[in-house]
């Protein structure tokens, strides 16, 4: 697809199929889950853990579709979608406050030895990030694992970035302490 402007292609296209997925083309909204659910099942693991991602990951969708028509385009479609499950998984974390030990997705990796290593290490970490407050937690995950930038971190969570940066620190202060332990 040529874009008259200079934005590129895919952007163009990108508001094309949001537009189009607001006005309740099933195409559409398919190409946004296609696009956008892999991305979206990554941050819910590291939240809420394996066990309730996928539920999760689904709640976040039904939400976005029912809500489309609230997206103003002011954030990329991206950043609006991660505040969306941020909040759903934020939510989540609340009701269930009890339940504080959650499955681990481990990538498996070639040499055995190594992958036993990385399973303790992954598991020390998750761990630890359990500890954490969720709202510490969010901003931690968005930063380190879906890599969004401060500025995006702040639209997603809805607070000022100078509060993202502090929060980001404290959290990595707080992990570095319990794993010292």
């Amino acid at each position: 697809m040529e874009s008259s402007d200079d934005r590129p292609a895919h952007e163009s296209l990108s508001q094309c199929v949001v537009q189009s997925a607001t006005n309740g083309d099933r195409a559409a909204q398919r190409a946004i889950y296609e696009a956008t659910s892999d991305r979206v099942f990554r941050l819910m693991v590291r939240m809420v853990g394996q066990q309730d991602a996928d539920d999760l990951t689904q709640q976040t969708f039904v939400r976005a579709f029912t809500k489309l028509d609230q997206f103003g385009g002011e954030s990329k479609f991206e950043t609006w979608l991660y505040r969306l499950a941020t909040n759903e998984a934020l939510q989540h974390l609340r009701r269930e406050k009890h339940r504080r030990t959650k499955e681990l997705v481990v990538e498996p990796t070639a040499d055995q030895t190594d992958r036993v290593e990385e399973d303790e290490r992954a598991t020390m970490v998750r761990s630890a990030l359990d500890q954490l407050d969720p709202e510490l937690r969010a901003i931690f995950t968005l930063k380190e694992e879906s890599g969004l930038s401060y500025h995006e971190i702040a639209a997603t969570l809805g607070i000022p970035e100078g509060t993202v940066g502090s929060r980001l620190n404290r959290a990595r202060r707080e992990l570095r302490k319990i794993l010292e332990v």
